[in-house]
């Protein structure tokens, strides 16, 4: 694990290995919200593609 960390701040490691919270959900609406705009490239406008992101 150690080798893993090297380079990266100590702290933010630390955190990240003990610390119950995390950023998953965030992560995964932003991979669909992309994979949604990679899917509609240049068919429509953004009113199309908000109504699809929150429809989903």
């Amino acid at each position: 694990m150690i080798g893993a960390c090297r380079g990266l701040d100590r702290d933010a490691v630390n955190a990240a290995l003990t610390l119950p919270h995390h950023n998953g959900r965030t992560e995964g609406v932003n991979t669909r919200t992309k994979r949604i705009m990679r899917q509609m490239h240049g068919r429509a406008g953004f009113d199309l593609l908000r109504h699809r992101i929150l429809l989903q």
